[in-house]
């Protein structure tokens, strides 16, 4: 099966069922943020293409599932002065060692600062995916599908859990608790959108194993075995235990919207996602990636 040209930065939508008379009408609908006059700018530089990488006009027809791909763009996006590292690149995988305050893929107001757009430009292949996802405040290790054909069988690994990971976050003691230990809690949305917490006395959804590698007076350096990959699991969960990871603006504390949008790259979160190992589905050899970051102590 032949891939969609896509341009660096694109995303795409199924145009839905509706009366309208034109392409532009529904965009208009479907995104009332976004104002007819910004779409009629971004149709004339060429910036919404159909499935074949065609432009489309501001007269063009409406037709129910037409593919159109759109780029988000930001106004005056801020740079992220920090930089990613190639770990591996083969026909099959792309290995990425993520800085802190990156995102992997567009989200919000992050459209050409992601990992996922600076790999498209530094590799020239527009069919990079990523296969899973980690916090834009974590670093550490991503890996990328390069190839359509057989990208269902890595993400095959991640669905199955036969992809191990590892992390390493530094948080406060523990001394109360034995080592190693686990912790199986159901995570569900909490009040505010972004935010997850555990739901007491509910079937677990999420499970973690978590190690001591080395003490300190005011921190301590912990190593995560995350067996589940819920949306923040690892944080709520050393949040949970009294021991939320440094620097951590969301757990178990809540930061001001004004401390939370303003980074400081000289606090990052100090949660890394360092290892990688998994049987690669293509040869059957066992394979592993470690990040080369480091975390600093406080």
């Amino acid at each position: 099966m032949s891939s969609a040209p896509v341009l660096e930065g694109s995303s795409f939508l199924y145009l839905p069922p509706g009366s309208w008379a034109t392409v532009l009408d529904c965009l208009c609908a479907r995104f009332p943020a976004i104002s007819r006059d910004l779409w009629l700018d971004r149709m004339r530089r060429g910036r919404v293409l159909d499935a074949q990488g065609q432009c489309i006009a501001s007269t063009q027809a409406y037709q129910v599932g037409l593919r159109v791909h759109y780029f988000r763009e930001v106004a005056q996006e801020t740079p992220i002065p920090l930089s990613e590292q190639l770990i591996h690149v083969d026909e099959h995988l792309v290995v990425a060692d993520k800085p802190h305050f990156l995102p992997v893929q567009p989200s919000g107001s992050y459209v050409r600062e992601t990992l996922l757009a600076r790999l498209i430009q530094r590799l020239g292949n527009p069919h990079l995916v990523p296969l899973h996802r980690i916090d834009r405040l974590t670093a550490g290790l991503v890996l990328f599908s390069t190839n359509p054909s057989t990208r269902g069988r890595y993400q095959a690994l991640f669905r199955e859990r036969q992809m191990h990971k590892v992390y390493e976050a530094i948080c406060p003691p523990l001394p109360e608790q034995s080592f190693p230990c686990e912790r199986k809690t159901r995570l569900v949305e909490g009040d505010l959108f972004f935010l997850m917490r555990e739901q007491p006395e509910a079937t677990p959804n999420t499970e973690t194993r978590i190690e001591l590698l080395e003490r300190r007076e005011a921190y301590w350096r912990y190593a995560l075995f995350p067996v589940t990959g819920k949306r923040h699991q690892l944080r709520v969960h050393m949040a949970a235990l009294g021991a939320g990871i440094c620097n951590d603006p969301l757990y178990p504390v809540l930061q001001s919207q004004a401390d939370r949008t303003q980074d400081d790259y000289q606090k990052p979160l100090k949660l890394l996602a360092r290892a990688l190992s998994f049987t690669d589905p293509m040869t059957g050899e066992p394979r592993s990636f470690r990040s080369q970051q480091t975390l600093e102590w406080p």
